[in-house]
Order: structure tokens, then sequence, then C-alpha cells
């Protein structure tokens, strides 16, 4: 009787375990989500369109123009007429950048009229660049120094069309003036000066290279205090010491005498 009170018993037990196993879930791992990035159009940046405008240098208006009668420069309208124009031959030689600087700190104008043979090296082209980027204006005074008079047709143009392609070359644009050695021109020079859009000009006075005016403040006095003297006198001067050495005083006395100094760029004849 116990034995089969045991038997039945463990019969029990042993269904009641499978029922257990039965009704119990196995445990489901959960799938880790992978998060998927949200599919997005690609942002364009509007990039607005930058329009250069086209910027138009206006040429300063003509102030001045050339009487060739005496070489001065003649008040156009309301130009101050009390005005003289300096202008220095021979350059660069030695002294022209010194000069130029001088000038520039002055806030004077000036032409520098430049010979070839002082534009033939690297060293020289930099001293005609340097007095051009001060804002000086350039002017041809041949290759040689020669008497325009003493030289062929074909001599004269290579004179003058040599310096214009030097001066072209190192500074972007050819001289707007031109002075012929010795103040000496020939038909055949004004034809190719006007051909070549110079403005052809000579002097109204100048005294450095007489030997009484060789020191700065002699060649002050004269320049300054002179009979010839008059409203738009045309100044020749040189690229020599003593000039380079008076040309402070010179313009400082100048302005003392209520004399402005002429921009070349305000020069008619040159547009």
């Amino acid at each position: 009787m116990k034995l089969t009170t045991w038997i039945m018993s463990a019969i029990i037990l042993l269904g009641l375990s499978a029922c257990s196993n039965v009704d119990e879930k196995p445990e489901v791992e959960k799938e880790t989500e992978e998060t998927t990035p949200v599919s997005q159009e690609p942002v364009i940046e509007e990039v607005e369109e930058v329009v250069e405008e086209e910027v138009i240098v206006e040429e300063p208006e003509p102030l001045y123009q050339l009487n060739e009668a005496n070489w001065t420069l003649e008040p156009i309208k309301d130009a101050n007429p009390k005005a003289v124009l300096l202008t220095i031959d021979d350059a660069p030689d030695r002294y022209a950048v010194e000069m130029a600087k001088t000038l520039k700190e002055l806030s004077a104008p000036a032409i520098f009229f430049v010979n070839g043979h002082f534009i033939d090296t690297d060293e020289e082209k930099a001293n005609l660049k340097a007095i051009y980027d001060m804002g000086f204006s350039i002017g041809n005074h041949t290759q040689t120094h020669v008497n325009l008079k003493d030289s062929s047709e074909e001599q004269q143009k290579d004179e003058i069309l040599k310096v214009n392609e030097t001066v072209e070359a190192v500074i972007g644009e050819k001289p707007k003036f031109f002075r012929a050695p010795f103040g000496v021109n020939t038909d055949f020079s004004r034809s190719l000066v006007l051909q070549e859009g110079m403005l052809l000009m000579n002097w109204t006075y100048g005294y450095d290279w007489e030997k009484q005016y060789m020191d700065a403040a002699s060649l002050t006095n004269i320049m300054v205090n002179t009979e010839y003297l008059t409203n738009g006198a045309n100044l020749l001067m040189h690229d020599r010491e003593w000039t380079a050495d008076a040309l402070r005083g010179m313009v400082e006395e100048f302005r003392a005498k209520d004399y402005d100094f002429i921009d070349p760029t305000t020069i008619k004849g040159i547009e």
C-alpha cells in the first residue's frame, strides 16, 4: 500500500514538472534596433552672384593749355593763373630718384624727361619705375640727347621711338610729353611726336647748366626771382647735384610767393 502510494506520488510530481516546462516560454532575446539615419536632401546654399561693376576712371579735366609762343601754361576757365610747371631733364641719371622723393614729400608735381641711355640697365629701369610709381609724369627727351637738326629723319625716328618703347615696357605706358634736346625741333620730329600722341613742349627759362648757378643758394635765388618768372612759367631743370640740393628751398620759396604747381595730368593735349 505504501509502495503504491509512493509510486502514485512520483507519477503526480512528474506530471506537474512536465506541465511546468510546457507552460514556460523560452526567453526571446530582443534584437538591437539599429537607428537608421533619416534620409535628407542635400542642403544647397544659395550663393548670391556678385556682379563686378565696371570702374570708369575719369581723366582729370584739363585746367591748363600750352602757349607755344612762350611755352607757358595758360589757365582754362577757373584754374589758378598763378602757377608754374616743374620739369626735370636728363633723368634718371644720378639724382632723379632723390629729387622725386623730395617733390613727393612736398606734394609738388613735375615732369621727368628721360634719356634712353639712362634707362638701359635693370637698375636704371627700376629708377624710372620708382619715379613713375611716386606719381610723376614721364616725358621723352630722346635716346642719346642729340641735336635733331643734325640727324636724318631715320635717326630722329630711332631717337624718339626707342625711348617710347623702353618707357612703355617699364611703366606700362608711353611718355605723355616730348622735349627735344637744346629745344631744337624739326618738321619731321614735330610730326612724329604728334603721331605718337605726345605733347611737344619747350621751356620758359632755366639756369642750372650755367656755371654761376651750380650751387643750391644761387640757383634757388635766380629761379624764384628772375625777371622771366611769370604766371604759367615752364621751368627747366636737370638731374644735377646742385639742382637736387636746391629743389626743396625752391619749392618753398615759390609757395611763399603764392605760386601753385601745375599738375602735368591737367594739361590739355594729353587726354
